[in-house]
């Protein structure tokens, strides 16, 4: 990337911060979401959960799918913002501009990764206090975190390719949506083992019930198996797609 794309892509975060500055609520709500969710499902639901999980602290089973609903809660405001954009013709005035096309993407992207990351801490720092005592070392939350960075960009390149694919806001935020409830039909409540046939083989193959599986045994000292590597794939799967697709969209001729 040459010194004049990253300029440029500095330029584009900034401009991101401002937004999120005249327009926070969408960004606090991506924040306060998770958080909400996990008290809900641990002083709510946990007496009723804990038995599926065999016993011992929920929300330890708990906080690794929560901190995946985090990444895919961020990435529904990245996919608005970028659609405000490209409808209100702003997009299209960066384009007869002189600045790196894709700098215009990767500031959107840059800052979605780093309200995500704010909205994590968040979650963790939330759950340590109502009793989450994950067993993890050093090098093992450096590797969770590299899970969900992994992640992250996954959720936010796709949520970028659906901005500039949808005609209107309400679409672009309806695109997000598979990225905030398909954790519901995963490991991250329950075990997939303690469902229905046809569902457990659905939420033991989907893509968040690796990654969250990764997430439990790094952090819980819980198995990983191959989870770690089915994990990776989805993950560069995801950003491989979203980034050649979100390309393609900004570069095509827009009067077509």
């Amino acid at each position: 990337m040459s010194t004049h794309t990253l300029a440029d892509s500095a330029t584009m975060l900034r401009r991101d911060f401002k937004h999120l500055q005249r327009y926070p609520v969408m960004a606090i709500s991506g924040l306060v979401m998770p958080v909400f969710m996990m008290l809900l499902f641990v002083y709510v639901f946990g007496s009723a959960m804990v038995g599926s999980v065999g016993g011992g602290a929920y929300v330890d089973y708990l906080v690794p799918g929560i901190l995946v609903m985090a990444v895919g809660a961020g990435s529904a405001a990245t996919a608005v913002n970028i659609n405000v954009d490209m409808t209100e013709g702003v997009i299209a005035r960066f384009r007869t501009m002189a600045i790196s096309r894709v700098s215009v993407l990767t500031g959107h992207v840059l800052g979605s990764v780093i309200r995500t990351v704010v909205s994590l801490a968040l979650v963790v720092g939330v759950a340590v206090l109502i009793g989450f005592r994950p067993r993890a070392s050093a090098a093992e939350w450096l590797l969770a975190a590299g899970v969900l960075l992994l992640l992250t960009l996954a959720l936010t390149w796709l949520a970028v390719a659906g901005g500039l694919a949808a005609k209107k806001p309400e679409g672009a935020n309806g695109f997000s949506l598979p990225f905030q409830f398909l954790p519901f039909i995963s490991s991250a409540f329950i075990p997939t083992d303690s469902m229905a046939p046809g569902l457990a083989w659905f939420a033991e193959h989907q893509p968040f019930t690796p990654i969250i599986e990764t997430l439990r045994g790094v952090l819980a000292g819980t198995p990983v198996g191959d989870s770690a590597w089915w994990a990776i794939g989805w993950c560069a799967l995801g950003t491989a797609i979203g980034y050649g697709r979100a390309r393609a969209l900004y570069n095509r001729d827009p009067s077509r």
